[in-house]
């Protein structure tokens, strides 16, 4: 199953540079990385990230992650995926621009 993580693109660029990253500054302080599932991501853009431009979208493995990614309840009681290390580039199966357009960001077609 793909997971998925919006990325700033400076996060994004960090992430590309270094091969591993802890994340934005929420996971840094939370102490895991968040992701979402393809039916939590929408929320989750318009809630952390409204009317932000020049995002990119992540997808990843949840199975390829092993024991350190946690499944735990989150928002409105539902189980959300939470990376217990850095994330890494070989995490990535592939990545797309996040527009913005209108009044909310355009998730690509193959998340659908």
């Amino acid at each position: 199953m793909l997971i998925y993580k919006i990325f700033r693109a400076e996060e994004w660029a960090t992430l590309q540079a270094n091969g591993a990253s802890d994340g934005a500054p929420i996971d840094v302080s939370d102490g895991f990385v968040h992701f979402s599932t393809a039916e939590q991501a929408a929320e989750t853009a318009a809630k952390h990230f409204a009317g932000a431009q020049g995002l990119v979208l992540l997808a990843c493995e949840a199975d390829a992650m092993g024991d350190e990614l946690k499944w735990e309840v989150s928002r409105g009681g539902a189980l959300f995926p939470h990376l217990y290390r850095q994330i890494h580039m070989t995490d990535v199966i592939w990545s797309r621009p996040l527009p913005f357009e209108g009044t909310a960001h355009v998730f690509p077609a193959e998340m659908q």
